[in-house]
């Protein structure tokens, strides 16, 4: 979608175009407002891990997460050419911190370690595949950005396809030795990777996890914000924020405005974490719950407008099903997203009425 229809809105643009402004309106919010949950998420945990790593205390974690929510931030200002380097640089680095954790254990797999296969039930399966979309959540930014290439049309599909290819498998055997490595312990604490790493034997261990997790946080939020601020720029376009914050949507500019909108509602959400004890899941689910519905919408978004009898409808076809099928393991998260719905539904009763 993003090769054929290149655009700063992303899946809220390819809304638009399919299924007309509330839908359109509804996929924007819940990604600016709903996925940005995830940020603070991000810096939290990345904090975490070091803090254990290192040993300091954890008073100390808000600052940590700060800066970590701080240096995109400020990467974004200069534009998305000095981000994306930025961030081809610390997913070169994170490959290989991943490799040489998980080639060092794997000697440490047990087949024992594999029994019971569902050890919580199918229950449990389905919690795993919502928690797990946050894995994997973050391909799609790519589509906010997609305008930004010379060639969107060649390069975009080639990137995805390597990206599924070598994310999945780095998911799969990372799983499977952690799984066989460490047993019951996998599923407990905050440092699941040091524990693995410290199963293969490696001195430097501490280090090389602490500078994971600083690399995960730091890649993550930069290209968030990346996408959060040409999002946000794209809706202002599009009469749905305050025209304020259109500055920069247009493809090569940065728009800065649009990214101190993303800074504040990122800022919340982090507040909020803090002040509830520092309990992320319900962040997490927040962050999940929204990307499943955007995920719906774009796929329906696919079907409408991906010529018919072609592989990408086809497997458009079947990603509705399967998205939708997601949206139920959300469970009460799923309040936040139809709570922007309702907003987005609300802001069109508004303008017909001030048209009128």
């Amino acid at each position: 979608m993003a090769a054929r229809h290149p655009d700063p809105g992303g899946v809220a643009a390819y809304a638009r175009r399919a299924l007309g402004p509330i839908a359109a309106r509804a996929a924007g919010y819940w990604f600016l407002f709903g996925v940005a949950a995830g940020g603070a998420v991000v810096a939290l945990l990345g904090a975490r891990y070091i803090s254990i790593v290192v040993g300091i205390d954890d008073a100390a974690v808000p600052v940590i997460a700060l800066g970590f929510l701080t240096l995109p931030f400020i990467s974004n200002l200069f534009g998305v050419r000095t981000a994306g380097w930025l961030q081809l640089g610390l997913t070169a680095l994170l490959m290989a911190v991943v490799v040489t954790v998980t080639a060092l254990a794997a000697p440490a797999v047990e087949p024992a370690n594999f029994q019971p296969f569902l050890p919580h039930g199918w229950g449990g399966v389905g919690t795993a595949i919502v928690m797990f979309v946050w894995a994997f959540a973050g391909w799609e930014v790519g589509t906010h950005i997609s305008g930004e290439f010379r060639r969107p049309d060649r390069t975009i599909p080639i990137a995805t396809a390597v990206t599924l290819v070598v994310s999945g498998a780095a998911y799969l055997v990372l799983q499977v030795v952690t799984v066989g490595a460490l047993g019951d312990r996998a599923g407990e604490g905050d440092v699941v990777l040091l524990e693995l790493a410290r199963t293969g034997d490696l001195p430097a261990a501490p280090a090389l996890i602490g500078g994971a997790a600083g690399i995960v946080a730091l890649g993550v939020m930069n290209v968030y914000l990346a996408a959060f601020a040409k999002l946000g720029a794209s809706l202002a376009a599009a009469g749905d924020l305050p025209a304020f914050f259109a500055k920069g949507v247009e493809n090569g500019r940065v728009p800065r405005r649009a990214l101190l909108l993303t800074g504040g509602v990122v800022a919340l959400y982090f507040g909020a974490a803090l002040a509830t004890g520092g309990d992320l899941q319900p962040f997490i689910l927040v962050h999940t719950a929204s990307m499943v519905a955007i995920y719906v919408v774009g796929m329906i978004a696919a079907v409408r407008l991906l010529p018919r009898g072609t592989a990408g409808h086809r497997f458009a076809s079947i990603a509705v099903v399967l998205t939708v099928a997601l949206l139920p393991l959300a469970g009460i998260a799923l309040i936040v997203p139809a709570a922007l719905a309702l907003t987005a539904w609300t802001v069109q009763l508004l303008r017909r009425r001030s048209t009128s």
